[in-house]
């Protein structure tokens, strides 16, 4: 059975120090637990992210999808979960509270991930009319 793009992200993530190739090769990588809102089930997601202070925001953009993602709707449900981060980290897991950015807060780091890639522009355009949800996993 061929591996999924996100388990593949996932293992490379792992036996990389939070290092990972093509799409995402460069970009600084965070992978977020948490826990499905119906199923209970545990999921990780690898998702790009923009440190902030000692926190990191990730991006809900589902790659410019019309609807939220689900982790985004997971974390919302339970907002306390734990994040693995690489090599800067040395591969530690992190508990983390959840919170989503309003505002100029949330407008401020919006617009600096669309400067630091700009293809977060493409997805802002190709989700409107949803915005896209900047959340911030503050270190607990």
């Amino acid at each position: 059975m061929a591996e999924d793009f996100n388990t593949r992200v996932i293992r490379e993530f792992r036996e990389n120090e939070g290092r990972v190739g093509p799409p995402f090769e460069g970009a600084p990588m965070i992978l977020v637990h948490h826990r499905g809102r119906r199923s209970g089930e545990e999921r990780v997601t690898p998702l790009v992210f923009q440190p902030v202070g000692d926190a990191f925001a990730v991006f809900a953009s589902a790659a410019g999808a019309p609807e939220q993602p689900a982790w985004y709707l997971n974390l919302v449900a339970a907002p306390e979960t734990t994040v693995e981060v690489g090599a800067e980290h040395r591969g530690a897991q992190v508990r983390v509270g959840v919170r989503d950015l309003t505002g100029e807060e949330r407008d401020r780091v919006w617009e600096e991930q669309k400067r630091r890639a700009p293809g977060f522009a493409d997805y802002e355009e190709k989700a409107a009319p949803r915005q896209i949800p900047v959340v911030l996993l503050e270190p607990r």
